[in-house]
């Protein structure tokens, strides 16, 4: 099945890529005798993904999805042919439920865990460094962590706390320097907050229970939103996972009506894409997305368990044979 191109204005284009589900796709070389022991065992018991939620790229284009079916973490390496599955079960800080994403300069991963209420960090290689929000007797200082977010050059991290009903703003030791929101529908205010991502010196959030998504500054200060409650287009509903572009237009995953929809930053619906289905550039209750430095769009299509990914073409590029 070929997935058509979206043609957009001014020669614009939205072209999808791939799909993947599964350690096997990323084309590990066996040798000889794993050859062998396949003949003589069976083939191997490929990792493959159960119920993803959230997904990342970091500096070397290795793509991490969390996935709180699996109990752990995907590191997918294309480019090297390797594949890392990272999990934590054992002990009073145990990955119960990884949520959402982010990742440093030096790519150590972050990871929300909104059962157990902490935070995890781990390094390049997956082991795991410490453990943020772990308090005595094995609780977690947060009670329900979804989004994440790390600003390096600021040595700042920011996790939203969706039943606090607001964003907690870190160090880089975890140490609680401020917070952001409180519960409401006023602008600067927040219902159920879960995702979010830095937009240069400010934050977008999606404020889930107001159908919208919000940008606040570090300060907390309302600067604009987008979205209103239904189910038409335009309309933001169920609202999941969120990302940008070179080009600064706001991506929003509706959970509800299985597309992606593509927003200018004075709430206009530029586009969407995606239908409810199992083929390809179909979504199933889709839920994380990624936009990278490329504008490679990654799309987590939690119930066809996989993730999807498209390539925006904006102004400034150019598709092989493509148009402007």
């Amino acid at each position: 099945m070929t997935v058509p191109v979206l043609l957009l204005p001014e020669g614009r284009k939205l072209v999808f890529e791939r799909s993947f589900s599964s350690q096997r796709e990323v084309g590990i070389k066996r040798g000889f005798w794993n050859k062998v022991v396949d003949i003589v065992a069976g083939p191997p018991d490929w990792h493959h993904m159960e119920r993803p939620y959230s997904v990342v790229t970091d500096s070397h284009e290795r793509i991490i999805v969390t996935d709180p079916g699996a109990l752990g973490i995907h590191i997918f390496d294309f480019a090297q042919q390797k594949y890392k599955f990272v999990s934590h079960p054992e002990g009073k800080d145990a990955l119960r439920s990884p949520q959402c994403v982010a990742v440093d300069k030096q790519d150590n991963i972050y990871v929300t865990d909104s059962e157990s209420g902490k935070i995890f960090i781990f390094d390049a290689n997956g082991k795991l460094r410490r453990v943020i929000g772990s308090i005595k007797g094995g609780e977690g200082f947060y009670k329900r962590p979804t989004g994440i977010a790390v600003d390096s050059d600021e040595q700042r991290i920011y996790v939203t706390d969706t039943l606090r009903n607001k964003i907690f703003v870190l160090d880089m030791q975890g140490n609680v320097l401020q917070t952001i929101g409180k519960n409401g529908s006023a602008d600067g205010e927040f219902n159920f907050p879960t995702e979010l991502r830095l937009h240069g010196k400010n934050l977008i959030v999606v404020d889930a229970m107001n159908f919208r998504v919000q940008e606040v500054d570090r300060s907390g200060a309302f600067q604009y939103a987008i979205g209103k409650p239904g189910d038409g287009e335009g309309d933001v509903f169920r609202p999941k996972g969120i990302g940008l572009d070179s080009e600064g237009h706001i991506y929003v995953v509706e959970g509800f009506s299985n597309l992606v929809q593509v927003f200018n930053q004075q709430g206009q619906l530029l586009y969407y894409f995606g239908k409810k289905g199992t083929g390809l550039g179909d979504f199933q209750a889709p839920t994380g997305l990624f936009v990278d430095h490329n504008d490679r769009v990654f799309v987590v299509d939690s119930y066809n368990r996989r993730v999807e990914v498209f390539h925006y073409y904006g102004l400034t590029k150019k598709a092989a044979g493509g148009m402007p």
